[in-house]
């Protein structure tokens, strides 16, 4: 990522636990990087959680919230973590997301993701309330819904229409995959069927490019490397290994049925 030198920040969607980011950060050779961890175990049934990985050289981690999902079943949390550059004590929020899953069909798990977008969307007013309404924040991760879906749309209060976020007097998020849907790209194939369930959306101040960051809409990139795809062209899921192929060095694991999405702030 980034020409080779790395993300400054990297949210993660399904990691087993902080020991894990912990020895994926001690393989990295990267001369110019001290990565940390932002991380907090959740209850997830499968044991999976959201997290970030930051360059702590260039970022202070200020503080971290887990904000809670409830529901009958345990499910992710939606983290949110609030970095302080350094350089200039500027303050960016970076929350993390993994929405509940489409199990049982997409329209009867559809109210648990409305109900972890109207969390967030709540989250984020608090945020406003207390650092103020130009406070630049990034949401990211794995929503399990498309761009135009109800849970994004009407209850994480995103659009695709610069303008309307632009003039705003209230919570409105601008969701830039769009850009990347109409190119007929995707982030997530589900039986080789394309969707865009991770995706990148900021908050007005950074759309505005007169605060203190602005987003690059052109960097913007779904990251499917030829690594990471199987021989149809399709991102490589991870298998789960029996104990004797666990034990082969030779086995390929796979990695995900999403590919990485990557996108670019300037800072002013």
């Amino acid at each position: 990522m980034n020409g080779g030198n790395g993300p400054d920040i990297l949210g993660v969607c399904e990691i087993e636990n902080e020991q894990v980011l912990d020895k994926l950060i001690s393989h990295i050779d990267l001369a110019d990087r001290e990565y940390d961890v932002a991380h907090e175990d959740t209850s997830d049934r499968r044991g999976i959680d959201v997290a970030f990985i930051y360059d702590s050289e260039k970022y202070e981690k200020e503080g971290i919230f887990s904000h809670f999902i409830v529901k009958r079943n345990a499910t992710r949390d939606i983290l949110q973590a609030n970095f302080k550059i350094k350089s200039t004590d500027r303050e960016i929020v970076v929350i993390g997301n993994h929405w509940p899953s489409r199990l049982g069909g997409q329209f009867f798990s559809e109210p648990y993701r409305i109900m972890a977008a109207e969390n967030m969307a709540y989250f984020i007013e608090r945020i406003m309330a207390i650092k103020g309404y130009d406070v630049p924040i990034v949401v990211m991760g794995d929503f399990n819904d498309e761009p135009f879906d109800r849970s994004i749309k009407d209850y994480a209060r995103s659009t695709r229409e610069l303008a309307r976020v632009q003039a705003a007097r209230s919570l409105r998020l601008y969701n830039i995959m769009w850009k990347e849907m109409g190119l007929g790209k995707a982030s997530h194939y589900f039986d080789k069927f394309p969707n865009m369930l991770y995706q990148f959306m900021v908050s007005k101040s950074i759309t505005t490019g007169n605060d203190s960051f602005s987003v690059d809409i052109d960097s913007v990139k779904i990251l499917d490397w030829d690594e990471l795809k199987d021989d149809d062209g399709f991102p490589k899921r991870f298998g789960r290994p029996t104990p004797n192929e666990f034990n082969d060095a030779n086995y390929d694991l796979g990695f995900s049925d999403h590919f990485p999405i990557e996108m670019k702030l300037t800072e002013q």
